[in-house]
């Protein structure tokens, strides 16, 4: 653990300004203190965290890139929204699985979104297609000790589910609602006290360690070690 936090008060703060001041001249004129604050102590808590997830998993992948890496991009896709504003108002830091194939998305990993009042680490996989989706489906119905193991770890699954029973799943299965999800994802809150101190890495990585039968259940459900 550092003595020194990585994201200090002023990282929510850049944020805070941006969302009042969203647009390309604003944000010219404050490119310096965004590479400052977001940037460099983003790709160091990259750099950091990615030794400390080896001990998870092996396969996790923190590459620490400004551009293309773990660090999700600013700028915003505005093509099909009617949102125009250019830039994001968060952070998003992955560590995906580096033998998936596919969508990073798709494949057990962790993710950390940073915002103003709404910091948070996800695991798991988010919008498989439905190739995958039913391999994890299955998995639940052939090994439901093994999902149950992942139930007992108390961890907040989120994400879409369908309406009616999934075909070829049967409707009263005494776990049919976790048969309906779409997304097999967990989550673990942050708030912006914790994400500015000092132990934020060891949070973050015990925060992972408990979502952990998660990401293990499903690796296993799609043929991917971990």
């Amino acid at each position: 653990m550092t003595d020194n936090p990585y994201f200090t008060p002023e990282f929510f703060t850049f944020f805070r300004d941006l969302a009042k001041n969203n647009d390309r001249d604003w944000f010219a004129a404050n490119k310096e203190r965004y590479e400052g604050v977001v940037v460099a102590p983003s790709l160091q808590f990259v750099r950091d965290a990615g030794l400390q997830l080896k001990k998870i998993s092996p396969y996790l992948v923190a590459d620490a890139k400004p551009f293309g890496g773990s660090l999700s991009r600013i700028y915003r896709d505005t093509r099909f929204s009617r949102d125009k504003s250019p830039y994001k108002t968060h952070v998003g830091i992955h560590f995906w699985h580096g033998k998936a194939q596919g969508p990073e998305h798709m494949a057990p990993g962790l993710m950390l979104h940073l915002e103003v009042g709404g910091s948070g680490a996800y695991s798991g996989s988010w919008h498989p297609d439905p190739s995958v989706l039913k391999k994890i489906r299955t998995r639940i119905v052939t090994e439901p000790e093994a999902w149950k193991q992942v139930l007992k770890a108390r961890l907040d699954l989120e994400g879409e589910s369908v309406s009616r029973p999934p075909p070829g799943f049967d409707p009263e299965h005494p776990l049919i609602r976790d048969l309906k999800r779409k997304d097999f994802v967990a989550s673990r809150v942050f708030r912006d006290a914790e994400v500015t101190r000092p132990d934020f890495l060891e949070a973050f990585v015990k925060a992972c360690q408990g979502m952990d039968p998660l990401n293990r259940f499903l690796a296993d459900a799609v043929g991917l070690p971990w």
